[in-house]
């Protein structure tokens, strides 16, 4: 592993413990070149997934992206990071399991909605209003009227 401070191209392993319910490999790493430490994470990775996004445009998934739009919508919320990255672990493995190398943005987008339907319902709305593309306030008025809760 390349040392990220001063590029030397040998760095040591110093701890390696498994994480998220051993989902990665958490790797405390030293550098002999600069003296610097730092850390990387190992995941196991089924099958390499492409996005097929709604213009045609064809991406590879970013769980990063993924990350931040959950971290975007739970800004605030009751929810740890912890839990935002199994959440996002969770998703992961359920669109790796599907058999399919290409995956629509529409079937990522209803998994999320579908987690944060069950989470948290202002992280929900705040998703929906973005990936919904809501245009005014009646959209999200609608959006919530259909909730079940009280709207008012």
């Amino acid at each position: 592993m390349r040392c990220p401070f001063c590029i030397h191209g040998d760095t040591q392993v110093k701890d390696s413990r498994p994480t998220e319910e051993n989902a990665s490999i958490r790797r405390r790493r030293y550098c002999p070149a600069c003296g610097s430490r730092f850390t990387t994470f190992e995941r196991v990775q089924l099958r390499e997934l492409t996005v097929l996004k709604k213009n045609g445009e064809k991406c590879l998934f970013d769980r990063d992206k993924l990350e931040r739009s959950l971290k975007i919508a739970l800004r605030k919320r009751p929810t740890d990071d912890d839990h935002i990255e199994r959440i996002v672990n969770g998703i992961q493995r359920r669109l790796e399991s599907l058999g399919e190398n290409e995956i629509p943005t529409k079937t990522i987008g209803e998994m999320v909605m579908e987690v944060l339907s069950d989470l948290d319902q202002v992280a929900y709305v705040r998703f929906a209003s973005v990936y919904r593309n809501f245009l005014d306030a009646k959209d999200f008025k609608d959006f919530v009227g259909n909730l079940g809760g009280d709207a008012d």
